[in-house]
């Protein structure tokens, strides 16, 4: 072998060493603590929000390659569901990829029953909690606003930890007598009627006048309150 052949392979050695030596070896916990630090960077909780993030550990059997330069941590755009796959890369002259799987749950501090409400009973502080629950689990158009619960009626039974919304609820239902606010600019007075519908805050409702007799459209704005402008 001529020395050049050899000289050729001494440097082709020397290069392979100086890369080996200037690589950097990444383990698992490493990368697992990469893909958990970007998930959490990019799903930032909101008010009154929690967010849990699990990510899958590494098959034991795979062997994370060294890397000349830093490890890159992609995740899909428009990525917003519970399951996210986050895309760990090495880009330097000889690229490796490795996906990691993970988990991202939202929970939200959301206003349910403590405890079974039966129909018609009217809901006090006692019956009502602050618990957070996950997204999945929402349904509808909760109601989350204490001051439009408090003193409602239950309009059907509620389970204990179910939501309130305006399917179980309303601030003035059908039957109940309630105080009639005609406003003008100059004048505002006030009457009785029936309701002939229920109905939850700014929903429109069909009032039969006591005085009259005449069935009004007018607008809940409170317990048992409905308005009509004149």
């Amino acid at each position: 072998m001529s020395y050049m052949k050899l000289f050729l392979y001494f440097l082709l050695y020397l290069n392979i060493f100086m890369f080996k030596l200037n690589a950097s070896s990444y383990d698992h916990a490493y990368v697992e603590q990469l893909t958990q630090s970007t998930l959490s960077e990019h799903f930032q909780a909101k008010k009154n929000e929690n967010i849990s993030i699990k990510v899958t550990p590494i098959d034991p059997r795979i062997k994370i390659k060294p890397c000349l330069i830093a490890l890159k941590a992609n995740i899909p755009e428009k990525s917003s569901g519970r399951n996210v796959n986050v895309k760990i890369s090495c880009d330097d002259h000889t690229p490796w990829s490795i996906y990691l799987s993970a988990k991202v749950e939202t929970t939200s501090l959301i206003l349910v029953a403590k405890k079974t409400i039966s129909k018609g009973s009217v809901i006090g502080k006692n019956d009502i909690d602050l618990i957070y629950l996950s997204d999945t689990k929402i349904r509808g158009a909760f109601i989350n606003d204490k001051k439009l619960v408090l003193g409602a009626k239950a309009e059907k039974r509620i389970a204990k930890g179910k939501t309130f919304h305006t399917k179980n609820i309303c601030l003035v239902c059908k039957g109940d007598i309630v105080t009639i606010i005609a406003q003008t600019s100059s004048l505002n007075i006030k009457t009785q009627g029936e309701a002939l519908s229920s109905g939850n805050i700014n929903d429109q409702i069909k009032i039969k006048n006591s005085r009259s007799n005449k069935i009004i459209t007018a607008t809940v704005k409170a317990i048992n309150n409905v308005e009509i402008n004149l």
